[in-house]
């Protein structure tokens, strides 16, 4: 192995020294003796690691320093004196160069002296190091292998251990099954005893119960027999009972049955003798009847279908227009949220294609005020039901809409009448039509606004959903003139109406009608009519809280609907 080190001062450049040094006398040789013999001992003593040539003369200048006593300085000074002058120079100039050359100390010597004691160190260091990190090194290649081998081993017994695991669960899966078999086969050998023993008991048992059936049989029919003779008589003397009975109970049905047809008679007689006394008021105030309102909203309604829908439907170019039309307006009446500009712009669109700069022929622009109105209708039919809340929204457009189109609030009243069968009103659907014509079962089902396979909660939900967008309409502040089925008096009007027609209040729906009513309105109303709503509240809580309930059905819907109307009263009474 080489190695290398480098001296921390470069190497000095050594220069030839001149020879030629001048004279210098006794005193000052002598004088400088004993300085130059000290710093050459000590020169000489230093350099350990000098050339072979540089020792040579170290040595050679030793031994002249060593020689150079007094004694000898007199014996040449002696010589010098005898000799002749050129002699005596030539000698003081070689005693002058060895003293010189005894005394100088060169730099590039004790460089490289330097340089090797410093390699030495550094080699020793770098032999150290090495050796260090192949020991190192070796130990861990020796733990390694160790790690290794000791790991292999703990697989191989872990491998040896599951082994001898598998093999322990397989003999004792093994030791298990054939015990299980073995118990098994016992079982079964023991069932078979235990069968055969239980079928011959089941045999001397079977023999006593056919001897105990067929004495009790015996006694049975006997017993029976006598019975039926004992029934026989007791049938007829009930059937007789009975006769007496029924003739009596058929007479007093009769007698209830015509003084309730009386009564009802005198009812209908008063309540007519009443309208006819309170027909001019009624007309001077501009009010009107259940019964007129549901037959002005069927003229309307048998009107637009026979006459605008009839016409656009049988031709062509204006069905295709209409369709137009409808396929413009349904996609808008859905795309309805609760923000002000969003039902502003939507109402304005409808308006623009109802309304174009070339107006629209008249049975087209009826017929799409058809449209526009059930579109609604069964936008309220679907998401109110789902959520409340989109009612307003939809009572603001229909509130646009009537302000700006003509014919509109006419058209969607006719249209509400029909698709909630008389419960706008709240009227009774008569058994024929505004021109006497007596209803098939599908035109009444129409009028009533019941529709196939649909269920009654079904229904009540459906017509509850229109009913909410309705009074949420009426409680809209109206920006033109409204016509009177959508002025806020409608609220009480359909509320009163409905407690005085006993026929629609023992329903379910009447009592859903008036909770949503309520939920809408009720506080609203407080306000207006102030004592005036407070007493017909106090009517309606009456008749919820009787004992039997005097308002609703006795299903558990109508259960459901009376709670709902009792929470709404007393949350509008508590908010009055």
């Amino acid at each position: 192995m080489r190695f290398s080190a480098r001296s921390p001062s470069p190497s000095p450049v050594r220069r030839r020294r001149s020879l030629s040094y001048g004279l210098q006398s006794s005193s000052d040789s002598d004088s400088n003796s004993d300085s130059d013999d000290s710093k050459t001992g000590s020169t000489s003593e230093s350099d350990e690691y000098s050339s072979d040539a540089s020792g040579n003369l170290s040595i050679s200048a030793t031994e002249v320093r060593n020689n150079s006593t007094p004694s000898a300085s007199t014996s040449l000074r002696r010589l010098a004196g005898n000799a002749s002058a050129p002699g005596h120079i030539e000698i003081d100039d070689t005693v002058a160069a060895i003293r010189l050359r005894t005394r100088h100390r060169d730099p590039y010597e004790e460089w490289a002296a330097r340089t090797r004691r410093d390699a030495f160190k550094t080699a020793r260091r770098a032999v150290a190091s090495a050796q260090n990190q192949r020991i190192s090194a070796q130990g861990a290649a020796r733990k390694r292998d160790t790690e290794r081998q000791a790991a292999a081993l703990k697989r191989e017994a872990e491998s040896v251990a599951n082994r001898l695991e598998e093999l322990s669960l397989s003999q004792a899966r093994n030791d298990e099954d054939h015990g299980s078999l073995w118990i098994d086969e016992q079982k079964k050998r023991r069932a078979r005893t235990e069968f055969v023993i239980h079928a011959e008991e089941e045999k001397l048992r079977a023999q006593e119960r056919s001897a105990q059936v067929e004495a009790e049989r015996i006694r049975k029919e006997t017993e029976a027999k006598a019975a039926a003779e004992e029934q026989r008589k007791k049938d007829e003397a009930a059937k007789a009972e009975k006769a007496a009975k029924e003739a009596e109970e058929a007479k007093a049905k009769a007698e209830k049955e015509e003084a309730a047809r009386k009564e009802v008679e005198l009812v209908e007689q008063a309540k007519a003798q009443a309208l006819q006394a309170q027909s001019k008021e009624r007309n001077a105030l501009g009010m009107t009847t259940p019964d007129q309102d549901w037959r002005e909203a069927r003229l309307v309604l048998k009107k637009l279908k026979s006459g605008p829908i009839a016409r656009v439907k049988a031709d062509r170019d204006l069905k295709k227009t209409w369709n137009e039309i409808r396929r413009q307006i349904t996609p808008r009446v859905g795309q309805l949220t609760s923000e002000p500009q969003v039902i502003h712009n939507i109402s304005q669109q409808i308006v623009q294609v109802l309304r174009p700069h070339i107006p629209l022929p008249s049975d087209v622009y009826d017929a799409s005020l058809s449209s526009l109105a059930k579109a609604i209708l069964l936008q309220a039919e679907t998401e109110v039901t789902a959520e409340k809340r989109s009612a307003k929204p939809l009572a603001q457009l229909t509130l646009n809409s009537m302000s700006v189109l003509d014919g509109f609030g006419a058209v969607f009243w006719a249209k509400l009448c029909q698709r909630t069968g008389g419960w706008a009103i709240p009227v009774t659907v008569p058994s024929e039509d505004v021109d006497g014509t007596p209803f098939t079962h599908l035109t009444s089902m129409k009028a009533f606004g019941v529709r196939e396979e649909e269920t009654s909660a079904d229904r009540t939900a459906r017509i509850a959903g229109i009913m909410r967008v309705y009074f949420s309409l009426l409680l809209l502040p109206p920006s033109a003139p409204l016509s009177r089925e959508f002025h806020l008096a409608r609220l009480w009007g359909f509320i009163a109406r409905l407690i005085g027609q006993l026929s629609l209040l023992k329903t379910s729906l009447a009592t859903e009608l008036l909770s949503v009513a309520l939920e809408v309105g009720g506080a609203h109303a407080c306000s207006v009519w102030g004592s005036q709503w407070t007493k017909m509240m106090a009517l309606l809580y009456e008749g919820v809280m009787a004992n039997p309930p005097r308002l609703g059905d006795s299903g558990p819907e109508a259960r459901a609907s009376l709670v709902r109307l009792q929470l709404e009263i007393e949350r509008v009474m508590g908010s009055g």
